[in-house]
């Protein structure tokens, strides 16, 4: 068994609202600062240490946790899931 660090992101589809991102943008403005900037996105990151024979299983197994624990809600959110050797 290898320990993996896997990183499961979680952010809203497009043309899903993100009034979080959009008040962030909206502050930059409103200071007149980065004005390069033109769009903030936001995303929740959850991180886990896990125990697995290979990086394909440790995947599996943390998709398999945050389906069964409707982390997210399909419809409106993608994820991407990460995998990295610990």
């Amino acid at each position: 068994m290898s320990t993996f660090d896997v990183h499961v992101t979680i952010e809203n589809k497009p043309g899903i609202n993100d009034p979080e991102g959009d008040t962030i943008l909206n502050d930059l403005v409103l200071k007149g600062t980065h004005k390069t900037v033109s769009k903030i996105k936001t995303a929740k990151m959850l991180k886990f240490t896990i125990k697995e024979k290979d990086k394909k299983t440790a995947q599996s197994k943390v998709q398999e946790i945050c389906d069964d624990l409707r982390i997210y809600n399909p419809m409106v959110s993608k994820v991407t899931i990460d995998v990295f050797d610990s």
